[in-house]
């Protein structure tokens, strides 16, 4: 069953195990456990209210009044988008940003439970963690700040509230617009069913929604007078589906019908899908894309139909920064992984059987994964931010090992105290980072060695959206 807020104090809450710490850090740790059920507080309502990309009113909001409580300095509607701020404390160099994110997926519901259990009136769902995601990075800011005014640290403590990850790409609007120019380093993480501070990079991407426009008619008392834009998505997303074996073994493509015609004896005069591409860089993105495009007008050609696409959003692929990851992973390690309480334990027993294959077994929560450098299969805005400052990026296990993103069993786990669990490790683990980033100038200055080096002589930025302006009203 659902754990209600007003319960939190009085469950077991079992402490993040860590291992030995330095002096002192002990009591940053502990300082982040004292927050926990504010936390959780946040966590639980950004799950109840599971708003979409740009429609985050209410999550942006109660972010913005938890910063703006604790002294920060909030400036909201950044970039062109009404849910997006930038929030701020201290100032000076060295500046540290920490992202949040707070939007959820369409189409998946579930409730807080270990069974499959639908939520009839709720259209969205937080399968990806977000909610977990803004409320860690919103208590790792607020931590941050307390440490550099009881220590006398001079530099800026930067939270960015950042708006429609899933398919909006809100942060690549707010590099656009210079926002993070000024940034020595920005920090993130995100929900998983795995503790992990691996240097993982992900696949560039782009979307768009490809509009077929024909003539209506009766489909059968005089169908020669019709032209189906419905046969024109056919006929693309067939082109399509031959092209994928023919496209570089990375590359990914996928689409939904999002609109197909009312009734069948009705010729469709209006039809559309919504395509996403994906490659692990910049230039193998606009190398198939270009393909793509060709294909639509072809299947509009073909079908006697019109075609028009309008750009939805593009990510950069993550640029990786090992100086950083491998001083992110000392510090997950420091402070571990998630143990669970019996009634977790139970919830967690039940979910695990849902998996046909899971990865990893239960138990791994308590654990730090291995650290490497790979490719993840993903995409994420975070890339756009990764080519304008050095940046990095942890993963815990707010989820039971074993669940994958974008699934029910993860809207489930990030509504209970497994996610809320999870979320208050990231925010130990950015805390840390953010203290031996402000304290370490020569750590400051290799990763940025490290991220010049690896964009290269002459590096300009471009942008996978173009020069669009926030598609606010994407997921209405």
């Amino acid at each position: 069953m659902r754990i209600p807020t007003s319960f939190l104090a009085v469950l077991a809450f079992s402490a993040c195990a860590h291992a030995q710490a330095p002096t002192g850090t002990d009591a940053v740790l502990q300082s982040v456990d004292d927050r926990y059920e504010m936390t959780a507080g946040i966590a639980q309502n950004l799950w109840d209210w599971a708003e979409l990309g740009y429609q985050e009113n209410r999550s942006s909001q109660l972010l913005q009044s938890t910063l703006a409580t604790e002294g920060f300095t909030v400036e909201a509607g950044v970039a062109g988008i009404p849910t997006a701020f930038v929030a701020s404390w201290g100032s000076g160099g060295p500046v540290i940003a920490v992202l949040a994110e707070f939007d959820a997926l369409p189409g998946i519901t579930q409730d807080a439970t270990a069974l499959r259990s639908v939520v009839s009136d709720k259209h969205a769902g937080h399968a990806c963690g977000h909610n977990l995601f803004g409320a860690g990075s919103v208590t790792a800011a607020l931590e941050i700040r307390k440490w550099l005014e009881e220590t006398g640290t001079p530099g800026t403590i930067r939270l960015y509230g950042t708006p429609a990850e899933e398919g909006g790409s809100g942060k690549v609007y707010m590099v656009r617009a210079g926002l993070f120019d000024d940034v020595d380093i920005a920090l993130h993480w995100h929900a998983s069913d795995a503790n992990s501070a691996a240097a993982r990079t992900s696949l560039a991407n782009r979307s768009a929604k490809f509009r077929f426009h024909g003539v209506s008619a009766h489909a059968a008392g005089a169908p020669e007078r019709g032209r189906s834009a419905l046969d024109g998505v056919e006929a693309f997303n067939m082109m399509i589906n031959l092209m994928r074996e023919h496209v570089p073994q990375d590359a990914r493509i996928h689409y939904v019908i999002t609109s197909g015609g009312i009734a069948p004896n009705v010729v469709p005069d209006f039809a559309e899908v919504f395509y996403y591409v994906r490659h692990p860089d910049a230039d193998g993105v606009e190398e198939i894309w270009a393909r793509v495009e060709d294909a639509a007008r072809g299947a509009a050609m073909g079908t006697g139909t019109s075609v028009d696409w309008e750009v939805i959003h593009g990510n950069n692929p993550l640029l990786v920064n090992e100086t950083l990851a491998k001083m992110m992973d000392a510090k997950l390690r420091i402070v571990g992984g998630v143990e669970y309480s019996a009634v977790e334990q139970t919830f967690a027993d039940t979910l695990y059987q849902s998996f046909a294959k899971p990865r990893l077994a239960l138990g791994s929560e308590r654990d730090v994964q291995p650290y490497s450098v790979y490719l993840g299969y993903g995409s994420t805005d975070v890339g756009d931010v990764s080519f304008a400052v050095p940046t990095v990026g942890l993963r815990t296990a707010t989820w039971v090992p074993g669940t994958a993103a974008h699934t029910w069993q993860a809207v489930a786990a990030s509504g209970t105290t497994i996610g809320y669990k999870g979320a208050n490790n990231a925010a130990k683990a950015l805390t840390l980072a953010a203290i031996e980033l402000y304290q370490n100038k020569d750590l400051r200055v290799a990763a940025q060695a490290e991220f010049e080096a690896a964009r290269g002589d002459n590096y300009a930025y471009r942008s996978l959206l173009g020069d669009r302006q926030p598609p606010l009203d994407y997921r209405k």
